[in-house]
């Protein structure tokens, strides 16, 4: 897997990530022991992954606690980026005077004494515009040694563009895939800043892997999807279909985000080993220059001016 360097750290990880939602997460993802998670942790170091993306609010402070107990023994083998805004008890809390309480959680939790990123897990505008005290207590937090690096999780191009225009950070945590495209355009802004690229929610909650159509059923967090918005989905999914000449799409939907030299990683989630053994699989898989194009032109055609609810 292809190296790269991680927000001015020093480090390098590879630009395939594993993402950490899914981890010990009974709540939207079905059961998961706690052993099995620690298993699929240490397999996908042995495997080449280095980079984890976790968050307090994952299962309630367990997806932090898997990644500490299976990663103590190699701390400096990973990098571990974790958030800020919604606590490990389920409450949502930005106040500035709570990030170094929340920080000294996470650690405790991950079993370290550093993190190697935090970021700012969908914080308002005023906080993306640079009216409040964050970046600076950040930037004390680096300089002591606690993190050494920080940035923001955010959705949407506007939120970027903010923090593009206001804000001075390592690293940007976006929503991008084959249906949600329009923040590429500012890729490149970002790198000439210096700034890291982690590209989240890369398969569309699953329906970019290609398995869901119109008739698919959901619980969990995938409720939250009305019958129209089904529909428009597995049509879209059907014509990617056509355009890849496969049923899984899943190598293509990483292909795609990985296509973008602008990009530092993707962070799939995982929930089973099988997943992580397909994404290891085809981590060097090259998507095909006119391929990519037809997909550029489907969100043009298709999404571009009547969005996608995520």
């Amino acid at each position: 897997m292809v190296k790269v360097e991680y927000a001015k750290t020093g480090k390098k990880i590879n630009r395939l990530g594993f993402g950490a939602w899914q981890l010990g997460n009974t709540e939207f993802w079905g059961y998961m022991s706690i052993e099995d998670g620690v298993e699929m942790v240490k397999h996908a170091i042995a495997s080449g992954i280095t980079f984890f993306d976790t968050a307090p609010g994952y299962a309630s402070g367990m997806s932090e606690s898997i990644i500490g107990m299976a990663t103590k023994d190699q701390r400096e083998q990973v990098v571990i980026n974790t958030k800020f805004g919604h606590t490990a008890d389920g409450e949502t809390d930005f106040s500035v005077f709570s990030l170094r309480k929340q920080v000294t959680d996470s650690l405790e939790r991950l079993q370290t004494d550093y993190l190697d990123s935090i970021v700012l897990h969908n914080p308002g505008f005023d906080i993306l515009e640079g009216k409040t005290l964050h970046i600076q207590e950040l930037k004390k937090l680096k300089e002591e040694g606690l993190i050494k690096a920080y940035g923001v999780s955010i959705d949407t191009y506007e939120e970027m563009e903010t923090v593009l225009e206001h804000i001075d950070v390592d690293i940007i945590e976006i929503l991008f895939n084959i249906f949600f495209q329009d923040v590429s355009k500012l890729f490149s802004r970002a790198k000439k800043k210096g700034i890291s690229i982690i590209t989240k929610v890369p398969l569309d909650s699953g329906w970019l892997t290609g398995k869901y159509d119109e008739f698919s059923e959901f619980d969990g967090i995938r409720m939250r999807w009305d019958d129209d918005t089904i529909k428009r989905r597995a049509d879209l999914v059907a014509k990617l279909k056509k355009i890849t000449h496969a049923e899984d799409l899943t190598k293509y939907a990483i292909a795609f985000i990985l296509s973008y030299p602008q990009v530092t990683a993707v962070i799939p989630g995982m929930r089973h080993m099988d997943q992580l053994d397909d994404h290891i699989k085809h981590a060097q898989f090259v998507l095909d220059p006119q391929m990519k194009k037809k997909m550029i032109e489907l969100y043009e055609s298709d999404i571009k001016d009547h969005p996608l609810p995520w």
